[in-house]
Parts: structure tokens; C-alpha cells; sequence
């Protein structure tokens, strides 16, 4: 690519930041998508910026036969359209290829939620007689208990639990609060965390904290110390299935409408603003009732 271009990509990168004020991880997506873009325009000996869809075409086929899914390439072609409104919008461009690019379909993959068999085995597999093991099992039993994201989770303050009630307050997307119930189960557990590990960590410490799970520096957890903890659990439990954060949050709702919860009910507990969004755990719950079938009916 010759520099003009280059500099261009990086002005670019610096009006995401500075003037959209996008975020870090946005920005970093869009500097990879355009740097691969960059470097199949390298190899093809193409030292402009191309106006040809067909050039662009043949870049995202390239991208294709190398495996990237489609979710991966609707991302790209996200970055490259914005990439090229904004040359376009700066008369570095006449024209934008990118209005002749159609967006792959989208994969419609169903969310993957644990059976109650494995559930209450990943429950049941920290070391409770640790500290750290009484912590990792009252946030399992939080996570199961009330659906909430992960994020959700790590942001829970203590006065954001109300016992006597048997609720707990949510902090969801775009500040949102919601009031979720919570199992008794749970609160036993968050209740012997408190007293027994988080409480003397904090005297230990000589510093206070709103957050109610901490690690082990009396710290607020993090979203990756969560997730690495529920894939370690999940390995000691024999659980082979792909496991995320958002499992237990998938296997919440599911349990709940395999068991007869409305989808609205549903709904309100994982903080949706869209039903469509909570819909999609319908066919998760109608999966289930044919695969019961299937094992019980004497003549399937």
C-alpha cells in the first residue's frame, strides 16, 4: 500500500477514537479487519484503495475459503463499510464499492444450556472448605439462581441484596436496573461467603470495597476470572460441551421454560427490552420436549 494510504487508515483509526469515541475493542476490530484487507491488497499488487466491488468480493471469498465464519465476515464488511463512508465522506473517494456488498447470512446458532444433571454437578464442584471455594460456589449459585450476565455479576455491591426479601438488584445494559429474585440456596451461600471469607479478607486487608465478590487481593472480580473459573469447573465436572460465561444464564431461562415460566416472565429476569431476543430459548425448551418424546414414547 503506498503511505498516503496507510496514513489515511491510520487517520481514520484516531477519528474512530477520538471523534466517535468508540471503544478500545471496537477499534482494535476494525485495525484487524482493515490490516487483513491491507495485506491481501499487497499481495494482488494493489496500491489503492479499490472502487471495484468485484475486488472486494474476491478479498471476502479469499476470507471465506480460509475458514472465517459468518459472523466473523459480517464484522468485516462492517468495518469495510464504514471504512469507505468515511473516505467517501472526506473526498479521499468518489465512489463507494461497499453499496454493492451484501451481508452474509447470519448462522442461527442455539444457545448451549446445561442439563439440571450437570448443573448441580458443577455446583457442587468447588473445594468448600477453602475460601476461595466457598466464593466460586456462591457466585455458581448466584449465576444459576437469578440468569444475570457475568458482567452483571462482578458489578453486584452488597447493598444490592435485599435477604429478607429474597431479591437482588440488577445492574444490566445501559444502566438499567431490574429486581430478580434469588434461590434461598443462593443466599445460603452468598450469606457463609460473606461472613466467612469476604468479611475477614476485608479486616485483613485494611481496605473496604463495595463489591460483593472479590479475589483473592480483596479486589473486585473480573469477567475473565469468572469465565476461567466456570471453564475449570466445568473440566472437573466432565461437562464436554462449549461452555461461556453465558452458560448458566442460557440454562436459567431454559430451565425455566422447560418448567412452565411464561416467555414475558423470562423476559423480565434477563433485563430483554426485546421478546424477540428471549424467543430464541423457545426452541431450546421445544427441543427438549422432543427429545422427551423421543426417549419415552414406546413406539418411536
Amino acid at each position: 500500500m503506498k503511505q498516503n494510504n496507510l496514513d489515511q487508515l491510520a487517520d481514520y483509526l484516531r477519528f474512530c477514537e477520538l471523534e466517535k469515541g468508540l471503544s478500545q475493542n471496537s477499534i482494535s476490530s476494525y485495525r484487524i479487519d482493515l490490516k487483513q484487507f491491507c495485506d491481501y491488497l499487497d499481495h494482488e499488487k494493489i496500491s489503492t484503495w479499490p472502487t471495484d466491488a468485484v475486488i472486494i468480493d474476491s478479498f471476502l471469498a479469499q476470507q471465506r475459503d480460509l475458514g472465517k465464519k459468518a459472523s466473523s465476515l459480517s464484522r468485516m464488511i462492517s468495518s469495510l463499510r464504514k471504512f469507505y463512508q468515511y473516505l467517501v465522506r472526506h473526498d479521499l473517494l468518489e465512489k463507494d464499492p461497499m453499496v454493492q456488498i451484501d451481508p452474509p447470512k447470519k448462522e442461527k446458532h442455539l444457545p448451549i444450556a446445561l442439563s439440571q444433571a450437570e448443573v448441580t454437578t458443577l455446583l457442587q464442584m468447588p473445594d468448600t472448605d477453602k475460601p476461595l471455594g466457598v466464593r466460586d460456589r456462591a457466585m455458581l449459585e448466584t449465576l444459576y439462581a437469578t440468569g444475570m450476565r457475568v458482567s452483571e455479576l462482578i458489578k453486584l455491591k452488597e447493598s444490592d441484596l435485599h435477604e429478607d426479601l429474597q431479591i437482588i438488584r440488577v445492574l444490566g445494559k445501559g444502566n438499567k436496573e431490574r429486581l430478580v429474585p434469588i434461590t434461598s440456596y443462593a443466599l445460603k451461600w452468598i450469606k457463609q461467603y460473606q461472613s466467612s471469607v469476604r468479611n475477614p479478607q476485608i479486616l485483613k486487608a485494611g481496605q473496604n470495597s463495595e463489591a460483593l465478590f472479590l479475589n483473592a487481593r480483596a479486589k473486585p472480580m473480573t469477567r475473565q476470572a469468572v469465565w476461567q473459573m466456570i471453564k475449570i469447573y466445568a473440566r472437573k465436572a466432565k461437562i464436554d460441551k462449549d461452555i461461556t460465561p453465558h452458560t448458566l444464564r442460557h440454562t436459567f431461562a431454559t430451565h425455566l421454560l422447560e418448567n412452565g415460566a411464561d416467555l414475558r416472565v423470562v423476559q423480565e429476569l434477563l433485563g430483554h427490552s426485546d421478546i424477540s431476543t428471549t424467543q430464541i430459548y423457545t426452541n431450546l425448551s421445544q427441543k427438549h420436549i422432543f427429545d422427551v418424546y423421543k426417549k419415552s414414547h414406546p413406539r418411536v
